[in-house]
């Protein structure tokens, strides 16, 4: 006779849908560099020069985005707390070099996307202390 085990890990834990709302946001955020490398870049928090290096940056910044949404989704929902909180916690060094780009280009001033990438970074951290606690 099989036994049927049951994942207390999934849908039903708040890890799960805290990982979930970055991955498919950060989707959305590479996308719309893709589509609208300037907004993209506004939104960052560091402006570019209308050129055509400003749409290969945003090219380059959208499919790293949506790469790294993606991966972290597909452990998610493989339902595999293990392996989604290592490519989430690996994934934090985005948001931190990205405080540490805003902070080398716009210096202090700009405190709104020092925090946003700051504040992310601190979320990723929290939700992937989370993720290895989980239990499968």
């Amino acid at each position: 006779m099989k036994t049927q085990t049951i994942n207390s890990w999934g849908p039903r834990s708040a890890s799960y849908w805290m990982t979930a709302v970055v991955a498919t946001g950060i989707i959305f955020l590479g996308a719309r560099f893709m589509l609208d490398p300037q907004a993209g870049a506004e939104g960052f928090g560091i402006t570019l020069a209308s050129n055509k290096a400003t749409l290969a940056y945003g090219w380059i910044k959208g499919i790293r985005d949506i790469f790294s949404g993606i991966v972290v989704l597909t452990f998610l929902i493989s339902q595999n707390p293990r392996a989604t909180a290592i490519a989430f916690g690996a994934a934090i060094i985005i948001p931190v070099s990205d405080c540490l780009t805003v902070l080398a280009v716009n210096g202090t001033a700009d405190i709104t996307h020092l925090l946003i990438h700051g504040i992310t970074a601190v979320y990723m951290m929290i939700t992937t202390f989370l993720l290895f606690k989980a239990k499968k």
